[in-house]
């Protein structure tokens, strides 16, 4: 019989390993901490292995290329490959280690990737509803900061008459990726809570429209 796998030892070296990487203001360990979080609690309603499941989440953005990168689409697959070299150090099963890679390529909303297991959909899942609600509304402004960009075009706004351009402003990743994200999800667990987060940031962008909206 195999003995258990050290999931404690998995994270305590995970954590060592994301320290020294380091990320961007929205890819940072707070950010791998809520994925991991997020893939637990899919994993349990979607009847997903944690074996696969938790290495690919805490790896998943292990190797960081910047958002305005031309090898932006590479990154999940050098985070595969790092993790892959990673986790054949620390011992873990070589068997497991293809379902893990899978799961990190696929999990990248760049790299165009369909998810072939129930694993690698609780993952991309995972790191989507991140994008989503509070905190994915706070990533996405810390990085528009962080980028220079401004909050939204002053010419346009809410991309009512243009075709929105997250490089503009902050508020056109909303309309370019960000809303489109709860149509993505994999699995039904994802779906609704996707679609609670969503309602926030549509809840947000009212808001916003409301208080910049100038007397005639």
């Amino acid at each position: 019989m195999a003995p258990p796998l050290d999931f404690a030892g998995l994270e305590r070296r995970c954590r060592e390993k994301i320290a020294v990487v380091g990320g961007d203001a929205a890819h940072d360990l707070a950010h791998v901490e809520r994925v991991v979080g997020n893939a637990r609690s899919l994993a349990a309603a979607e009847g997903a292995r944690l074996e696969v499941v938790l290495p690919a989440a805490w790896l998943h953005d292990c190797v960081t290329v910047p958002k305005d990168s031309p090898q932006r689409a590479a990154a999940a697959r050098l985070a595969a490959a790092q993790a892959g070299a990673w986790l054949g150090e620390w011992g873990w099963p070589e068997a497991l280690r293809p379902e893990i890679a899978h799961a990190i390529e696929a999990h990248s909303f760049s790299a165009g990737i369909a998810p072939r297991t129930i694993e690698a959909r609780v993952v991309q899942d995972a790191d989507r509803l991140d994008a989503l609600g509070a905190a994915g509304l706070a990533r996405c402004l810390m990085l528009g900061g962080a980028m220079g960009r401004a909050l939204y075009a002053a010419d346009d706004p809410w991309c009512e008459r243009r075709a929105p351009d997250d490089r503009a402003s902050c508020v056109d990743h909303f309309y370019t990726k960000l809303l489109k994200l709860e149509g993505t999800m994999q699995t039904a667990a994802g779906r609704a809570e996707a679609q609670r987060r969503t309602a926030f940031l549509r809840s947000f962008l009212a808001q916003l429209q409301h208080e910049s909206s100038r007397p005639a």
